[in-house]
């Protein structure tokens, strides 16, 4: 990681914090010299989280990110024991395979509510002047099934897709109080939920699946890494984009 891309005297709340690319990115951010707010709604593991944590005031904010009307108190009490925040990782989601012919309203309510409403619904909040330190950078988690789409996946790329246009205008509005906000879209990512959905596979079929990535499949520090390139002031040209950060997987 570049020098420049350092945190330092930054604090950054991030979604999704207790696992995968939400625990990565923390992790890496303290090392930068960040102050970082856990979110998620298990404190067990948010705690194996804290553990791994390097320097900086951090803190741990059990919550439910669809419980709208709680978010903004808990922010609040987080913002007094931190400090305004400079940075925000939408990295909380949920994945879901199904046939469109087996699809419900439901479905879409539930996946829409955890990876587009609740992250979209935090920044507003963090985009009040009571609560922000500027210039900010906010970063969410799409994926490339948002752009490519693939067999089962009709409501899983409906949400993932409604978070690259939001972000777009998105970053149109915020850049009036200087706050960036850009989507990254990762394509499998090998965390501990893959790891489990990879027992279920044949040899053969994960044998599909990383020769479909030319570059292999990625690691959650790909992500974090470039996650902390865009809160960095490296960045500061760049708002509105989504980054498709996937091993080469869209181009084939």
């Amino acid at each position: 990681m570049d020098q420049n891309c350092c945190l330092k005297g930054k604090s950054i709340l991030i979604t999704g914090a207790s696992s995968g690319i939400g625990a990565e990115c923390s992790i890496l951010f303290s090392k930068l010299g960040a102050s970082v707010i856990l979110v998620g709604r298990d404190n067990h593991r948010l705690k194996t989280t804290y553990s791994q944590l390097s320097g900086g005031n951090h803190h741990i904010l059990e919550l439910d990110i669809t419980k709208y009307l709680e978010v903004e108190s808990l922010v609040s009490e987080a913002v007094i024991q931190v400090g305004k925040i400079s940075g925000f990782i939408h990295s909380a989601g949920i994945e879901l395979t199904l046939p469109f012919k087996m699809s419900k309203p439901s479905h879409y309510e539930e996946l829409f509510a955890v990876n587009v409403i609740s992250g979209f619904n935090i920044a507003k909040i963090l985009a009040k002047k009571k609560y922000c330190e500027t210039p900010a950078s906010y970063v969410f988690i799409s994926s490339v099934m948002g752009l490519k789409g693939g067999v089962g996946k009709v409501v899983y790329s409906c949400s993932k897709g409604a978070i690259i246009s939001g972000v777009r205008s998105m970053a149109l509005e915020l850049s009036r109080k200087n706050i960036r906000v850009n989507a990254i879209s990762p394509s499998i990512v090998i965390t501990p939920m893959v790891e489990k959905l990879f027992e279920q596979l044949s040899g053969s079929d994960i044998e599909q699946i990383e020769r479909s990535h030319p570059l292999g499949c990625g690691s959650p520090l790909d992500i974090a890494n470039m996650c902390a390139y865009l809160l960095s002031d490296n960045s500061k040209w760049i708002t509105g984009s989504n980054i498709v950060a996937d091993g080469g997987f869209a181009i084939q």
